[in-house]
């Protein structure tokens, strides 16, 4: 049951290498904002940590986007992430602000905060969600696949804050500005006693994701077991590099070796959602379809005409890839 004294949503606002807030907020900002209104229209707020002077910079987002409250920590030491310190003042944060939900994006750097802050304050997370409700009793009510991703089970949090990770591109961003008059609240940084155990050193990035760009393609084309070898991936690449698009694979074909880790879509891979998705040798197991099925358009190509991604198929091609692909080339 609600909890009448905690109110209210909290979101992290993560922000990238390059300044910029992370996508992935301005997605769990939309669904809150849903969920608030099931709340009763309860505020929606974020926290966010940045250097100083900064903030101004975020300003224009944060109200545009129609958040209520910005809870945000300037210091130099800030300029990059640190588990220790965005942990402890979060928590600090929670225990005095009580908001109902807090919600973190399922990045790397959310994925490592989270548990520290539901740890620190003895609730539970709901991590990796693919789903995010409010259940007849006023409790988040949080959607994950589990065995294996042969189940999706919905989770209850018994206790306060109800805490939830999602991946980014699970939830769309709202395209429609919901100005607000936001109320930007700076925080005391109290780090008495606190030591940042980790230190950057140097940040490379991995030219491979660069080159790639999975999360943000207008046009994926992604292979499966049913590419068989090298060769079929390099048929795939050729292909991909004639229509402009992206290239991805299931975790099977990663586990063959045919594509790096870092293009794997699915369950344990990433979450996409771009325009067209064309699933070529791919049977269709929720493991892999659970981190692609909400893109626009899903062309298959399979040559068995049962193959389970023609259920969610917009445009389905029974035949052989290695005999449809060249055909393409050729046009």
């Amino acid at each position: 049951m609600p909890n009448e004294n905690n109110s209210g949503i909290l979101i992290y606002a993560q922000k990238n290498r390059d300044g910029y807030i992370h996508t992935v907020f301005f997605e769990l900002l939309n669904k809150a904002k849903e969920l608030a209104q099931k709340l009763g229209g309860v505020d929606v707020n974020a926290v966010i940590f940045t250097s100083p002077g900064q903030i101004d910079g975020y300003k224009e987002a944060f109200s545009n986007m129609g958040v209520n409250k910005v809870f945000y920590f300037e210091d130099e030491r800030f300029k990059n992430y640190s588990t220790e310190y965005y942990s402890k003042l979060i928590v600090e944060l929670v225990k005095e602000t009580r908001p109902e939900i807090m919600l973190v994006g399922a990045t790397n750097e959310g994925r490592d905060l989270a548990p520290r802050i539901s740890g620190a304050l003895a609730t539970g997370l709901t991590a990796d969600c693919t789903g995010l409700d409010i259940n007849e009793n006023g409790q988040l009510a949080a959607t994950r696949p589990t065995f294996g991703g042969q189940l999706m089970a919905t989770i209850l949090c018994k206790t306060y804050p109800q805490m939830a990770t999602v991946r980014p591109n699970v939830f769309k961003v709202n395209p429609v500005n919901n100005y607000v008059q936001t109320e930007f609240i700076q925080r005391a940084v109290t780090l008495n006693g606190i030591n940042d155990r980790v230190e950057i050193i140097e940040f490379k990035k991995n030219v491979q994701n660069v080159i790639n760009e999975l999360d943000s393609a207008e046009i994926i084309v992604a292979g499966g077991r049913g590419l068989k070898n090298e060769a079929g991936f390099k048929l795939l690449k050729q292909f991909a590099d004639k229509i402009g698009a992206s290239v991805g694979a299931t975790r099977v074909a990663v586990e063959m070796g045919l594509a790096p880790q870092s293009a794997q879509i699915g369950q344990t891979g990433k979450t996409v959602t771009p325009r067209i998705y064309i699933a070529c040798g791919i049977s269709g197991a929720i493991q892999h379809t659970i981190g692609m099925e909400n893109s626009a358009h899903i062309i298959a190509i399979n040559n068995d005409e049962n193959a389970p991604i023609f259920d969610i198929a917009d445009t389905g091609i029974v035949g052989d890839f290695f005999e449809i692909i060249p055909e393409f080339l050729k046009e």
